[in-house]
């Protein structure tokens, strides 16, 4: 596989992740859950496919970042990175919510405190 092609396909993944990053995204949003296993199963892929693109990538010679259509390239696909980043932070904040509200009550209202007597026992167990 030449630089160029090693690059292109790089970035190929990058795209693809962008755009799993937005699908989920989108279904956080809506459903306000977790996606199901065969989306986190098409996600691991991707991943295992970048981290394979990112070996490839590491073999392509520092010299050929002169190259003006290698640089553009480059920066395309640090962009999308840069994008795809942004959107697994939002995520990570979706899910976050997602998971807090999946554990309080129906009713909205907070959880009881816990009684004296079972404090003193987790007291003990601790000291």
């Amino acid at each position: 596989m030449t630089q160029s092609e090693t690059i292109l396909e790089h970035n190929r993944i990058c795209d693809e992740l962008h755009q799993c990053a937005h699908e989920e995204n989108r279904f956080l949003r809506q459903h306000q859950r977790v996606p199901g296993p065969e989306f986190l199963q098409r996600k691991a892929t991707l991943l295992e496919r970048l981290d394979r693109s990112l070996t490839a990538l590491r073999e392509v010679p520092a010299a050929s970042v002169r190259n003006p259509d290698t640089r553009a390239l480059l920066e395309s696909t640090r962009a999308r990175i840069l994008q795809v980043l942004q959107l697994d932070k939002e995520n990570e904040q979706l899910l976050l919510r997602c998971s807090l509200t999946a554990t309080r009550p129906a009713s909205g209202a907070p959880a009881p405190a816990p009684s004296a007597s079972m404090l003193q026992k987790i007291y003990a167990r601790c000291s």
